[in-house]
C-alpha cells in the first residue's frame, strides 16, 4: 500500500503546473486514488479556468464513489468563488468517501468552511499531508490573503567575491546557462518584474519570460524618478505591460511621449527625492499584483531591503572571482553601521544549478 504522503506529494507536482499562470489565484493539484490506484488527476490551469478537483473528478467519473481524493488546498465554497461552481459540493456530490488536505485556505473567505462543508456531510478529511510542502508552493498567494500585499523576491547574480559586474560595469552574463534558465522560470511565476533605471540603461535588457514554449509574461516596473528611460530601450519590443514608477519630477513632454508608447506612468511619493518603495508596494497591491521580482540594481535591492518589503531573497553565485575596488556589489545604498543592525536571514538553503550555487532565504521579520 503507497502511504497518503506519495499521492499528496503527486498532487503537489500537479499543482505546480499553474506557477505563473493561475495568479492570483493559488496553484492546486487533485488526485483521485481507488484501490491504491490512480483514477482522475487534474491542476488548476489558468486564472479563470477549471478548477484541480473538478477535473480530477470528471476524469475519475463513477470510479471516484468510494475513492479517497487528495487536494493540496481546502476546497472552495459557494461564497467567494462566482466563475466556477463550488468545490465542496462537487465533491460531496461525487461520492468520495475520504478527503486528505494538505492546508486550509488562507482565504478568511473560506479558512476551514470548506473542510467543515465536507465534514457535515459525512466524509472524513484528514488534514495536514506535505503540509509544508503545500505552503512554500503557494507562499505567494498565502502572502496576498493574509496581507493584501504582494510577495517580493529580490534575485541576484553575482560572482564568487560578491560582485555583480566588473569595474567597467560588464555584467552579461555572470551566471550559467541553467541560472540564466531558472531566472527566467523565476519571472514566469511573479506577477511583475522590478528593476530600477540605472539596470535598464547600462544592460538595456528586455525583461521578459525567454523558455523557449509558452509562458506567462510578468508586468515591466522601471523605477525611474526623472523619466530617464530611454524610447529607444529594448523593453519597448515586447507587448507585455510596462509601468514607469516615477515621481513629480517627471516633466510633462517626457509623460506624454512615454504614454505614446502604451506606457503606464505612476506618480508616487518621494523619499529622499526617489520612488517611496513602500507606495510602490501599496500600488502594486492596489492593482491585483500578488507578486514581485526584484531584479536590481544595487540600490534598488537597498531600498525595498531597508524598508523591510523582502520577503525572500535567491543569490546565484558564479564560481568566478573579478576583484576590483569599484566593482559593485549586489547591495547598495548605505547600509547598516552595526553589527546588530543587519537584516538577518532565515531558512537558509543552498543548492547547486549547474556550476553556480543558489543561496535562498527568508528575510525575518522584527
Amino acid at each position: 500500500m503507497l502511504s497518503p504522503e506519495v499521492f499528496m506529494r503527486r498532487a503537489l507536482e500537479l499543482a505546480e503546473r499553474g506557477a505563473g499562470w493561475v495568479n492570483p489565484n493559488p496553484m492546486v493539484g487533485a488526485v483521485v486514488v481507488k484501490r491504491n490506484i490512480i483514477v482522475g488527476e487534474g491542476w488548476h490551469e489558468r486564472y479563470g479556468g477549471a478548477h484541480a478537483e473538478s477535473i480530477a473528478l470528471e476524469r475519475a467519473g463513477a470510479l471516484a464513489r468510494g475513492a479517497d481524493l487528495y487536494l493540496t488546498l481546502e476546497p472552495c465554497v459557494a461564497a467567494p468563488q462566482k466563475r466556477n461552481p463550488p468545490c465542496a459540493d462537487l465533491i460531496v456530490d461525487s461520492g468520495v468517501k475520504r478527503v486528505f488536505v494538505a492546508m486550509r485556505d488562507p482565504d478568511p473567505r473560506i479558512h476551514g468552511r470548506g473542510i467543515a462543508h465536507l465534514r457535515q456531510a459525512g466524509l472524513e478529511v484528514i488534514e495536514g499531508v506535505r503540509e509544508r510542502e503545500a505552503r512554500k508552493l503557494n507562499e505567494i498567494y498565502i502572502k496576498f490573503k493574509t496581507t493584501g500585499k504582494p510577495f517580493v523576491t529580490l534575485k541576484m547574480a553575482m560572482s564568487a567575491d560578491g560582485k555583480i559586474a566588473t569595474h567597467t560595469g560588464d555584467s552579461k552574463y555572470i551566471s550559467g546557462e541553467a541560472s540564466l534558465r531558472f531566472a527566467h522560470e523565476l519571472r514566469a511565476r511573479h506577477r511583475a518584474l522590478l528593476v530600477g533605471i540605472e539596470t535598464v540603461l547600462q544592460d538595456d535588457p528586455q525583461l521578459t519570460v525567454r523558455l523557449g514554449r509558452p509562458a506567462p509574461q510578468p508586468w515591466r516596473i522601471v523605477v525611474d524618478s526623472r523619466g530617464r528611460l530611454p524610447l529607444s530601450a529594448k523593453i519597448f519590443e515586447s507587448p507585455s505591460p510596462i509601468v514607469l514608477a516615477t515621481t513629480e519630477a517627471l516633466a510633462v513632454e517626457d509623460e506624454r511621449k512615454f504614454r505614446d508608447k502604451n506606457v503606464q506612468i505612476w506618480r508616487l511619493p518621494t523619499e529622499r527625492g526617489r520612488v517611496d518603495p513602500a507606495c510602490l508596494i501599496e500600488r502594486l497591491a492596489a492593482e491585483q499584483i500578488d507578486s514581485v521580482l526584484v531584479e536590481g540594481g544595487a540600490e534598488i535591492a537597498w531600498s525595498f531591503l531597508s524598508a523591510r518589503l523582502v520577503d525572500k531573497i535567491i543569490f546565484v553565485i558564479a564560481p568566478k572571482i573579478l576583484g576590483g575596488r569599484a566593482a559593485p556589489g549586489p547591495i547598495g545604498g548605505p547600509g547598516v553601521a552595526k553589527l546588530d543592525k543587519a537584516l538577518p536571514l532565515q531558512e537558509v538553503s543552498v543548492r547547486t544549478l549547474g556550476e553556480d550555487v543558489v543561496y535562498e532565504a527568508y528575510v525575518q521579520r522584527r
